[in-house]
């Protein structure tokens, strides 16, 4: 079922989406078919798509997209890009959708919890994702603490994992890209999220120069000076020069995982899921 917040739908599932009476699937053509305005999320011809390309060839497109009028003609996608792009390279003229009637806010909190399902997300798109949904609904008019768990709820994320991921979308292209390519820790990431632009340049020049992998603390101590305004080149050099604490590791034997999360999660998804059960716990007094 469908829940509003402030007044609007917020929107869950495909199922909440195409639900209602005005779900008739109607096939339109490709061309007519544009892009989500700043869409956060990667359409690749990768081996999926090449799947997915040999899919619809043998049974066409089992799932219709979702699209709403665009000003201008034609339809903006709000679910359905890789479709699109699978039926292009399947020689296919038109693709099934869905057309809907959506405000720029129901639009944008339905492309973000729909794109969310997807398996492989980069912390980049993740990020984006986030605060174009947090943007969204903070329009709508929802208030407090509470958005922040909402927005995470369809996608099985806590408020502060969506407060993270926020803090990672002030970042920079190129120290976002760090992150995904894992040459930034996510949490150093926020910290550094902080920074002006002149002072993330400083770090992305750092990271891409010599390679220095930032740990928690010293992206905290970075942010410290920032917000002092006495971070310099030289004070950045300093604290990354200083000799970093021995890192703790802690390793779970696959067949006690096992017991508590499915074989098809992925050591990242799991890493991520434990982090949000401590964060709970820790909001709880540790009880």
């Amino acid at each position: 079922m469908s829940r509003t917040i402030a007044g609007k739908i917020k929107i869950n599932s495909f199922a909440d989406i195409v639900g209602g009476d005005d779900s008739a699937v109607t096939e339109v053509p490709l061309s007519d078919l544009h892009t989500f305005k700043d869409h956060p999320f990667r359409v690749l011809d990768d081996e999926k798509m090449e799947e997915t390309v040999e899919s619809i060839k043998e049974r066409g497109v089992l799932m219709p997209g979702i699209v709403r009028p665009r000003i201008g003609g034609g339809y903006e996608i709000i679910a359905g890009h890789r479709r699109k792009r699978a039926c292009e390279l399947a020689g296919l003229k038109t693709m099934p959708v869905v057309i809907r009637k959506y405000t720029d806010e129901e639009a944008v909190v339905a492309m973000v919890d729909t794109n969310l399902q997807r398996e492989e997300i980069l912390p980049s798109e993740k990020a984006r994702a986030y605060r174009m949904k947090y943007d969204a609904m903070k329009h709508q008019g929802s208030e407090g603490g509470n958005t922040l768990d909402e927005i995470g709820e369809s996608a099985g994320d806590s408020g502060k994992t969506v407060q993270r991921y926020i803090c990672l979308s002030n970042l920079s292209d190129g120290l976002l890209g760090f992150v995904d390519e894992k040459k930034l820790p996510v949490v150093s990431g926020v910290h550094i999220s902080y920074l002006t632009d002149k002072e993330q340049k400083w770090i992305e020049d750092k990271i891409q120069n010599t390679g220095v992998l930032i740990s928690p603390a010293q992206a905290a101590k970075i942010k410290e000076y920032s917000q002092n305004k006495e971070l310099t080149k030289a004070v950045i050099a300093l604290i990354l020069d200083e000799e970093k604490p021995k890192a703790r590791k802690v390793t779970f034997k696959g067949d006690k995982l096992s017991k508590y999360f499915p074989d098809e999660m992925s050591a990242e998804e799991i890493e991520e899921e434990i982090i949000r059960i401590l964060d709970e716990w820790k909001d709880k007094g540790g009880q």
